[in-house]
């Protein structure tokens, strides 16, 4: 209420007796005593007494201004109008009835109409600090800080003790990120007045922005002791102890946090904000039934609540249900437009229906609006990854941590684009950083595990698995990838059990991507790790289908249409290419440097596609130097590689990749050619149906098995896998002298074992069959290597737990190649695995050393069968692990039977199928032949048989294009 003043009397008194000053001081005094009620808070009685003046005279101009005021405190606003407009009628220059009108209008929304009254107060009354005040809290509703500032400050200057003009002085310096001087405001209103609790609410929100929560929440609660149904301090209060709780890991600070939300709904339970507090701390609490009731609650109070309808809209994207949490964020767009975080939510429910170019639409248009939102940045960044951008990712996460130098997921998500870089060093230090800075970041732990995996520290890797799973148990990937590493240095303690959990994984996730639940991905396994676990060959498929799904989804905002493919001229070659990560220092180089010069340059024009940078090897540089095309696609995009790949006029396109590190199946997804064929490390199906064809033989791919691949098959006519042997070395072919037993420890009169297989083929019931193999044959051994050195000792304690003497296994270190293939001689028998070894068994097998393997259900169990049927050795497949023990044990005990099966090999290497890359290379065309007349011809793919027995080159005449 504006200043007393009293106006001229225009009615006589009402009351017998009373003579015209006695009226007057009767009245007087009513006038006062109402006064006195209305500054106790008592409206109601005040107003009784008031109207009772008013009905002795209805032209005095402090009762008509204080019923106008205390209609106001009772909401009264049309009424609070009336009076304050009879009181300007009857003095037309009573600055407080305009300011008091003002604050009427004001109250109804009618801010511009209010400004032109508190200006009208001032006019007339040019020092009246609370007009001033008014003006400025007026001048902040609409935005115009700066005219807010200096009227407050004009409002101070008339009346330094205005608490009010103090407060909201400092209300808009925060908001300006003014903060000291903000700071300086509240503790002037609280010097002035030191009950002023709405001063303590506020000073303790200039605390808790400058990230001082602990001053923070005692000045709340000093605020709340002030005044205890301060509903807002409440709230306040506990969105500090919610922060300090999710800062320190102090999980009973979150929960007085919803005891502070509760008590604010309590005392206004239309606090729409207090219930949007209380559901975003149900939310981080994972309590998402409990979030999405008050969220819906704040909505029903206010439903122009857009922050309401965002956060019910991460709730909803939280248990996977899309649509429901898009259409929440699009009513908060509709409600602002200009909302950035809504944007960037709706980024992220696209990005999990795979709309990827809906997705970056979004993330852009956040960070448009909000050219300082690290978070958009980094989910740029994450999407760019996918696409395979990694240096434009790389940027986008750099900007997120120069806005946000403390983003522990920006750093996580640069560990990640790292990682893919094989950048590892680098990886391992952006996921200690973000650990550093969040200390329970689960993710990044499980990301710095998969870091320390790939460089060999699989110890520290197994730590972090662990860790990440005791921070967040519901991280099936992650539990994936800890049993892998667990299998990969024979830890076995709880294999059983972690298998079986880790396929009751799989089943929930296959469940949810046939029940076509949004959000399904890839399964937690992936499908190089599943020929590991001794799943069937229909699971296999399953797993790969949803890896080969997720490849074609990774490309689907790449504007590039439908490749058309070009016609073959009459007699013109056919255009071959093989793409790999592999053209180095890697099994598939060792197998297969020749092959890409030995193809028939008359017939066929070879392309080799490099996803690798050069290592500077040598097997890198005897590819690069006999093939005809090589090129290096290491920094290019998926798309980008398709497109080269199509330009080139590519016909068949060999993926020697598939499920391999290093594998970029987005590029095949696009299918820049017309034929397409998996070939190389990975032994299963794609899973597919960009890929048309596999190679495979008649061991790896019995008859009645056709429908365990989605391909059609290129039936090779002794072996579908191919080795460099007979030219790289040929120096196994006599016995290596500078190799000997005593040089691993081993003396002369043992019969040993071997397996030089990486541990992680190795199974608990494989070894116990070993292990009692060793029994049965006194003075054997049994030789490992130490692949990974962390295996050895536990190999030795489950040996050790069979009965098994000190003594009977060795180990050694890996070798360099050579050195390996010529160790390998000393060797008795080789002892294959139950996931078969494949450039092992070569190198074994042109030592000269025989091998037994056991065959199984799977392709990847029945290499081992294919490459001893290619060398003359069938006898020594067995097909159930008792034969397997058995024949090894009777071999160890028959020399002339073991010595019989090494003469096969030492005649015949230079002349079987096994170790003939060139006649390999003869059959492998006469297949390609084959396929590319079936698709000029117009028909469907179908298998092959390549049957070209003999080394002659096989005509192209006939073969004219009619494809369209």
């Amino acid at each position: 209420m504006g200043a007393k003043k009293k106006g001229a009397s225009r009615r006589s008194a009402s009351g017998a007796g009373l003579d015209h000053s006695e009226a007057e001081s009767q009245i007087t005094g009513m006038v006062g005593q109402a006064q006195k009620l209305y500054s106790g808070g008592n409206y109601k009685d005040a107003l009784s007494m008031c109207e009772a003046v008013y009905m002795a005279d209805a032209y005095r101009v402090d009762n008509l201004l204080l019923i106008g005021a205390l209609h106001f405190q009772l909401r009264n606003l049309s009424e609070a109008i009336f009076y304050n407009q009879q009181c300007i009628r009857v003095d037309p220059n009573f600055a407080e009835a305009y300011s008091n009108l003002g604050n009427a209008l004001k109250e109804l929304g009618d801010i511009k109409g209010a400004i032109q009254f508190y200006l009208k107060a001032i006019k007339i009354k040019p020092r009246f600090p609370d007009a001033y005040n008014n003006l400025a809290s007026s001048h902040m509703q609409l935005g115009n800080t700066e005219d807010a500032i200096q009227t407050f400050e004009m409002a101070l200057t008339l009346n330094p003790r205005l608490v009010d003009a103090h407060s909201n002085l400092g209300n808009l310096l925060k908001a300006q990120g003014r903060l000291e001087e903000a700071k300086k405001s509240y503790l002037e209103a609280i010097r002035i007045r030191p009950d002023f609790a709405i001063a303590w609410s506020n000073l303790a929100g200039v605390f808790n922005t400058m990230g001082e929560r602990q001053t923070a929440i005692e000045y709340y609660k000093e605020a709340i002791r002030l005044c205890p149904e301060f509903a807002d301090a409440h709230s306040n209060l506990g969105n500090a102890l919610k922060e300090e709780g999710q800062a320190s890991g102090v999980k009973e600070l979150v929960e007085e946090a919803v005891k502070e939300y509760k008590e604010a709904i309590r005392l206004r339970p239309d606090f729409a904000i207090a219930h949007g507090n209380l559901g975003s701390c149900y939310y981080d609490q994972g309590k998402l039934n409990l979030a999405i009731k008050s969220f819906k609650h704040a909505i029903q109070l206010e439903p122009n609540f857009p922050d309401a309808y965002n956060n019910l809209g991460n709730t909803y994207r939280e248990l996977n249900r899309l649509e429901e949490a898009i259409n929440c964020y699009r009513t908060t767009l509709r409600l602002k437009p200009d909302h950035p975080h809504a944007y960037n939510n709706l980024g992220n429910a696209m990005k999990d229906k795979g709309l990827i170019k809906e997705a970056i639409h979004c993330y852009v248009t956040a960070a448009r609006l909000m050219p300082r939102f690290a978070a958009a940045h980094s989910n740029l960044g994450s999407i760019l990854k996918e696409q395979g951008k990694l240096d434009q990712s790389l940027a986008h996460y750099q900007e997120a941590i120069n806005i946000d130098p403390m983003f522990a997921d920006a750093y996580a998500n640069m560990g990640n684009v790292y990682k893919d870089m094989y950048q590892l060093t680098k990886a391992i230090q952006c996921y200690s950083a973000a650990i550093k800075m969040k200390p329970d970041f689960a993710e990044a732990y499980a990301n710095l595990g998969s870091a320390y995996r790939d460089a060999g520290q699989l110890v520290d890797s197994t730590t972090c698995y662990r860790k990440a799973l005791q921070l967040n148990p519901s991280m099936p990937e992650t539990f994936a990838n800890l049993v892998h590493v667990l299998c990969y240095t024979c830890d076995w303690s709880d294999r059983k059990v972690n298998l079986q959990k880790l396929l009751d994984m799989y089943e929930k996730q296959v469940a949810a991507d046939s029940d076509g639940l949004e959000g399904a991905s890839v399964p937690c396994i992936q499908p190089f790790h599943a020929l590991t676990y001794n799943l069937d060959p229909k699971t296999l498929l399953r797993v790969a289908s949803m890896y080969a799904d997720r490849a074609r989804q990774n490309v689907s905002i790449l504007e590039i249409p439908a490749f058309r493919f070009r016609h073959r001229g009459n007699g013109s070659r056919i255009k071959i290419g093989y793409v790999s990560s592999d053209f180095g220092n890697h099994p598939v180089s060792h197998l297969m440097q020749s092959v890409f010069g030995m193809h028939n340059k008359e017939q066929f024009e070879v392309f080799c596609y490099a996803l690798n940078g050069d290592d500077q090897s040598s097997w890198r540089a005897k590819i690069q130097s006999e093939v005809e095309h090589f090129k290096d696609i290491s920094s290019l995009q998926a798309g980008d590689v398709a497109t080269l790949i199509h330009s080139d006029g590519v016909q068949v396109l060999f993926n020697l990749n598939g499920y391999t590190k290093g594998a970029k199946n987005e590029i095949f997804s696009l299918q820049p050619a017309p034929i397409q064929i998996g070939m190389g490390s990975y032994m299963g199906t794609s899973g597919s149906d960009y890929m048309q064809y596999m190679v495979v033989d008649d061991v790896v791919a019995p008859k009645g098995e056709e429908d365990n691949f989605t391909e059609n098959l290129i039936f090779m006519p002794s072996t579908f896998s191919v080795n460099d042997h007979k030219q790289s070395a040929s120096y196994a072919l006599k016995k290596c002298e500078d190799v000997n037993r005593e040089m691993y420890g081993i003396s002369d009169d043992k019969f040993v074992f071997g397996c030089f297989n990486q541990t992680y083929k190795m199974t608990p019931e494989v070894f116990k069959v070993w292990v009692e193999i060793l029994k049965e044959v006194d003075n054997s051994v049994l030789w490992l290597l130490r692949f990974p050195p962390v295996s050895e000792h536990r190999l030795l304690d489950e040996a050790a737990k069979m009965g098994l003497e000190p003594g009977r296994i060795v180990f050694s270190d890996v070798v360099p190649k050579e050195e390996h293939i010529k160790r390998c001689q000393l060797v008795d028998l080789f002892l294959d695995t139950e996931f078969c070894g494949v450039t092992t068994s070569c190198d074994v097998l042109w030592s000269g050393t025989p091998m037994i393997s056991k065959v199984g259900e799977a392709m990847h169990q029945r290499v081992g069968g294919s490459l001893l049927k290619a060398c003359g050795l069938e006898d020594l497949v067995c097909e159930s692990w008792n034969d397997y023990k058995a024949l090894a044990v009777k071999l160890a005990m028959q020399d002339r039977m073991l010595l019989g099966y090494r003469q096969t090999l030492d005649f015949g290497r230079e002349t079987n199928d096994l170790f003939d890359t060139q006649k390999w290379v003869y059959n492998l065309e006469h297949g390609i032949l084959q396929i590319v007349h079936q698709h000029e011809k117009g028909h469907h793919p179908r298998d092959v048989t390549c049957d070209f027995q003999q080394p002659r080159r096989p005509s192209l005449r006939g073969l004219v294009s009619t494809s369209k």
